[in-house]
């Protein structure tokens, strides 16, 4: 039985996007009584960023890591952040705790990231 890579590439997708998601989710829980929500997720995921790009050119697309690329990789990272920051102070103004707060954020960007990183390392 032949798998579909497409499904191959999700399934690497979500792995990589784990390991990121979970870098991000300890670096900003271990910040947050020391510093604001905000500052806090930005530095777990500036920690975050660095792993998920090696992971994503090589393991994930499987893509050689190019300058072109490592552009694009960052360009979509900076339109996932605003998002994700938008939508965790969202989340906090709605009444949500601020450590609970990033798991409904996850659920809504973590898609859309799926979509625009695909696109820029397949592309660019």
């Amino acid at each position: 039985m032949k798998i579909n890579q497409k499904y191959l590439e999700i399934i690497r997708f979500v792995i990589t996007g784990v390991i990121s998601t979970v870098t991000t989710y300890v670096v900003y829980w271990l910040l947050l009584p020391v510093l604001t929500h905000s500052i806090s997720f930005l530095i777990g995921y500036a920690v975050a960023l660095v792993v998920n790009y090696i992971l994503t050119t090589s393991f994930t697309f499987k893509v050689k890591a190019t300058k072109k690329n490592g552009l694009g990789f960052i360009v979509t990272n900076i339109i996932n952040f605003t998002l994700s920051e938008a939508f965790l102070n969202l989340f906090v103004y709605l009444g949500v705790s601020k450590q609970w707060a990033p798991i409904p954020m996850y659920a809504i960007c973590i898609p859309i990231n799926f979509l625009i990183v695909r696109y820029v390392m397949k592309k660019l």
